[in-house]
C-alpha cells in the first residue's frame, strides 16, 4: 500500500507542503488529512484510492533512485573517477547503474 503524502501530492499534481498546505494526522488507524489548505478541493478516500497504482510506480522509482545515488558515491568520489577514468568511463559506469536499478515509466 503506498503513502497517503503520495497519493495527495499526485491528486494536487504538484509538491505539497506537509507543515502548512495539508496536514495528516495517525490516531493509531491509519494516516488521514486532518487540515486541508490547498485551493482544489479536499479529496475523498476514493479519488485518493484512484491513484493506488501511478504511487506504486512513483514510490517504487523513488526506491530505485535512492539504489542508484547510494552506488554512484559522492559528487567528490564521482569528480575523483572521472579524473582517473575518463568521461566516458563514468557515462558508462552511470549508464550500469541505471540498467542495474531501472525506473518504470508512469
Amino acid at each position: 500500500m503506498t503513502q497517503l503524502t503520495t497519493k495527495i501530492k499526485l491528486y494536487a499534481n504538484k509538491e505539497v507542503d506537509f507543515r502548512n498546505e495539508v496536514r495528516l494526522q495517525d490516531d493509531g488507524n491509519g494516516a488521514y488529512i486532518k487540515e486541508w489548505n490547498l485551493d482544489i478541493p479536499k479529496p475523498t478516500i476514493a479519488q485518493l484510492d484512484a491513484f493506488e497504482a501511478q504511487a506504486n510506480i512513483v514510490e517504487s522509482n523513488q526506491a530505485q533512485v535512492q539504489k542508484r545515488i547510494k552506488e554512484y558515491g559522492s559528487i567528490a568520489e564521482q569528480i575523483e573517477y572521472i579524473t582517473e577514468n575518463g568521461i566516458e568511463a563514468w557515462q558508462t559506469k552511470v549508464n550500469s547503474i541505471k540498467a542495474k536499478y531501472p525506473k518504470e515509466n508512469n
